[in-house]
């Protein structure tokens, strides 16, 4: 059964170009439930969702163990202006983020270190999506 999701989660991710087998970062997952939603769309791909909150983190992890124990989901704790692939770590093909205030333009250099980690672990050609809206327009 696919994931409950909020009217504008539901467009987020219906927005994105998603294939089965691509390498999705989610960047800020909260709770999870956007990552829940692409881990359904992939049959051979996986999400990797981060936030920077362990308590963000947690929630997530209970919420999605089915995505995690078939393989599809895995969940890190940090920053995105702090994260870099793991030894061996595959890059992404796209990476999305949904109101994340680092991305937002508020926090210029943090902004600029964090879009500097996104591209590098992004592969040749990987998109990077960004929603900073509150509201969808109608």
């Amino acid at each position: 059964m696919p994931p409950k999701l909020s009217p504008r989660l539901a467009r987020v991710v219906d927005a994105l170009p998603l294939a089965p087998d691509l390498r999705v970062l989610e960047i800020g997952c909260g709770p999870g439930a956007a990552a829940r939603a692409v881990a359904a769309r992939l049959t051979t791909g996986h999400v990797l969702a981060i936030d920077r909150s362990a308590k963000a983190i947690a929630q997530a992890r209970a919420a999605s163990a089915e995505q995690i124990a078939a393989g599809r989901l895995s969940l890190r704790l940090v920053a995105v202006e702090d994260f870099v692939l793991e030894p061996g770590e595959a890059p992404f093909d796209l990476a999305f983020a949904v109101r994340v205030g680092v991305l937002d333009g508020r926090h210029p250099g943090i902004e600029r270190q964090a879009r500097q980690r996104i591209a590098a672990a992004l592969a040749p050609g990987g998109r990077l999506f960004v929603d900073l809206r509150e509201t969808p327009p109608a």
